[in-house]
């Protein structure tokens, strides 16, 4: 097969060098790849003889009519030139795509088969229970529980259960603390009628878990104190019930678990916050032939932690994967835990791919937020001569137009000028809109606008805080 590459003079060796031992011709059509015309394609077609073309993925011309008219077969290639020697093995062996650039065509169909399997072994696993209808362990991918502290004060207990589903919890988990009456839990579970998900209801008093059992599918946490008072009751309901140690070591109270007539049990060691005992608790997890599915409080280990959550969920899913567990905890009870519902979620998924291979790398997704998987090596600028920067004035020239007060409202970037409000999610939408408005006249002002757009967006996608005109 015969391809034709054409490139830019700047990136024209990363393209010769990417091409070497295959039957490709490269050849230069300007300064910049991403310029090509159709008519320069059209002419380079009928001067030699090709079987396929490799356009640059950056591109925006469409090539529809020049394959039209030749028959030639016009492929998007990726983005960047060095990522060209990923993307010429797979030529002839897969269709890339005319509009998408190969490497976000290719990332997203393998990310696509990597959830497929994921679906697949899924519908495929006999679990050891289910749980509405959600299947637990035998298996089944490990699930995520996500919890809400003091659900009986939480004023928006509605929007907030429907959002952590959305997120990627299997099972919402509604705490009640000490202060928490019959009638609290009642009225929460009452406030979610007809969301048809598992609920867990996390407390070790024995009236709040009979409040809670008209509804609640599983039960948080039953030992040896709880289980002779409530143990038949749960039994008797035919939920499910997470069993620690306290007094008494886990198996024991397993088996008055069992005694009382609970069906669906799940063991939980406790695992130890780091610096609190967390490698002696994880000796304490006896693996996934234990006989009953395992939960494992990776949330607990989190919250404690000033990190990242993102590496730590990634790290704590992949131990639990190695012990077998089927149900793993994760809250978002701090600011600095946000999100990790989604990243927990993505972590699972990567744990079911990652049980075949020796490490879970490659694996069609990943938790990559900030850090690239592999550096892209760009050809050098070239310029005769270099002016070096001046200094931008302290003072500030105000644009007569007036000034903006840019902010955050969800997911969403909002500028306000004179009492009205511009919103949007993309910093260059309402930076077009702004300037197509009429309401920036000063060059210095409309790059202004483009910083602190930006920094907002990022700020949403990154869930940190936005300060107009403080650091990001």
């Amino acid at each position: 097969m015969r391809i034709l590459l054409p490139t830019g003079a700047a990136t024209e060796e990363a393209v010769r060098k990417a091409a070497a031992g295959y039957d490709a011709e490269v050849i230069v059509t300007g300064e910049i790849a991403s310029f090509l015309t159709p008519h320069t394609l059209h002419t380079l077609i009928r001067n030699g003889k090709f079987d396929l073309v490799l356009v640059p993925g950056m591109c925006t011309a469409s090539f529809e009519q020049v394959e039209r008219e030749t028959g030639v077969p016009v492929y998007r290639g990726p983005r960047h030139a060095a990522d060209l020697e990923l993307i010429l093995p797979m030529v002839g062996r897969i269709t890339l795509s005319r509009t998408i650039p190969a490497d976000d065509f290719l990332a997203a169909t393998r990310e696509g088969e990597a959830l497929e399997r994921i679906s697949l072994n899924e519908a495929e696993a006999d679990p050891d229970c289910l749980i509405r209808g959600v299947k637990i362990g035998g298996g089944s991918r490990m699930k995520v529980l996500a919890e809400i502290m003091d659900a009986h004060r939480c004023g928006d207990i509605r929007e907030k259960v429907v959002g952590y589903f959305e997120a990627g919890a299997d099972i919402v988990d509604l705490g009640f603390g000490f202060d928490a009456q019959p009638e609290d839990v009642s009225r929460v579970f009452t406030t979610l009628d007809g969301i048809d998900r598992p609920l867990a209801v996390d407390t070790q008093d024995p009236d709040l878990i009979q409040a809670a059992l008209g509804r609640a599918d599983l039960i948080l946490s039953l030992n040896e104190q709880n289980i002779p008072v409530i143990g038949e009751a749960v039994a008797k309901a035919g939920v499910g019930a997470v069993i620690i140690p306290g007094r008494n070591p886990l198996w024991e109270n397993i088996t008055a678990a069992r005694e009382a007539g609970i069906g669906c049990i799940i063991a939980d060691p406790l695992l130890q916050p780091v610096g609190s005992g967390f490698v002696q608790s994880l000796k304490n997890f006896p693996g996934p032939d234990y006989g009953y599915p395992l939960f494992f409080g990776a949330g607990n280990v989190v919250e404690l932690f000033d990190a990242d959550s993102v590496g730590i969920n990634a790290l704590l899913a992949g131990a639990a994967m190695e012990i077998g567990a089927a149900i793993i905890f994760t809250s978002e009870h701090s600011d600095k835990t946000r999100g990790s519902i989604r990243e927990m979620q993505r972590a699972t998924r990567m744990m079911v791919l990652a049980k075949d291979r020796p490490y879970p790398k490659d694996l069609g997704i990943d938790l990559l937020s900030l850090k690239e998987k592999r550096r892209r090596r760009e050809p050098p600028l070239e310029y005769e001569r270099i002016v070096h920067a001046r200094r931008m004035p302290e003072e500030i020239t105000y644009d007569p137009k007036g000034n903006f007060r840019i902010g955050i409202e969800g997911e969403t970037i909002v500028a306000v000028i004179r009492g009205r409000a511009v919103a949007g999610e993309r910093w260059q939408d309402l930076l077009y809109s702004l300037i197509s408005n009429g309401d920036v006249s000063l060059l210095a002002h409309a790059g202004y606008l483009g910083r602190e757009l930006s920094k907002a967006e990022l700020a949403i996608r990154y869930g940190r805080s936005f300060e107009q005109d403080g650091k990001f």
